[in-house]
């Protein structure tokens, strides 16, 4: 078991719509705690979470904790062990490679979409993302890193104006949050290569390039796949 702290920039990614902590349910707050320490990588798959320390750590009692660990265990987060705590349910290989794939699938959906947009339309977009901290990332730490890389992704799919798209989509990034941090995969050398693969897809969309921002996608989910340690590759675009 550990007290580490989960890291300000997801826990600010959480509670950024939120109401101030004093005037939230004891459960809501464990329950963004909690989840920010599972995605930014504080509590690591295996892990044993405790009741008390959580509720020590937050200065409640153990019942609003015990609440939040139900929600989790209900969101596939956590696996409740009565009298011993919760565990952090590991993601298996299969699970981080079917994430990446439904990834792949609904960012190239929205690119196919913003191939039939007006030209000034992709040339705003890819402009905009061109400026965007994920394409120049100099003065991040790796935990604002990794909310750098999830907002440019997620603007993409935004851009093709699809509420239930950008809604699955939502709920997928959460999961594969866990699975990019526990792998380190915003840390240096490979930071870099993230970074010029973000401003290849952002120049391949302010060019009107529809199938060259599709092929840089596919290298950069490619490279993330490889660097979580999962096998294989993905079909080649267009097949």
């Amino acid at each position: 078991m550990s007290n580490t702290t989960p890291s300000d920039s997801v826990s600010t990614a959480l509670t950024s719509s939120a109401p101030p902590a004093a005037s939230q349910p004891a459960a809501d707050r464990a329950y963004r705690h909690v989840k920010a320490g599972l995605l930014d990588g504080s509590y690591p798959d295996g892990h044993l979470l405790s009741e008390g320390e959580i509720a020590q750590a937050l200065e409640m009692s153990r019942t609003p904790v015990r609440e939040a660990f139900l929600h989790l265990q209900a969101e596939g987060f956590l696996r409740l062990y009565p009298k011993r705590g919760a565990l952090v349910v590991p993601i298996t290989p299969a699970e981080a490679r079917s994430l990446l794939e439904a990834r792949l699938a609904l960012e190239s959906f929205a690119i196919d979409k913003l191939a039939s947009a007006p030209a000034e339309q992709l040339t705003s977009i890819g402009t905009e993302l061109l400026e965007h901290p994920a394409c120049d990332p100099a003065g991040l730490s790796d935990a604002e890193m990794h909310e750098a890389d999830r907002a440019f992704h997620a603007r993409i799919v935004s851009a093709a104006d699809s509420p239930v798209v950008t809604d699955l989509y939502s709920a997928l990034r959460e999961r594969q949050l866990r699975i990019t941090a526990t792998a380190r995969t915003h840390e240096s050398p490979r930071r870099t290569v993230v970074t010029e693969q973000h401003t290849r897809l952002a120049t391949a969309l302010r060019d009107g390039d529809t199938a060259d921002a599709k092929r840089c996608l596919h290298e950069h989910l490619a490279h993330t796949m490889r660097a979580i340690g999962v096998s294989g590759d993905f079909p080649a675009p267009g097949q």
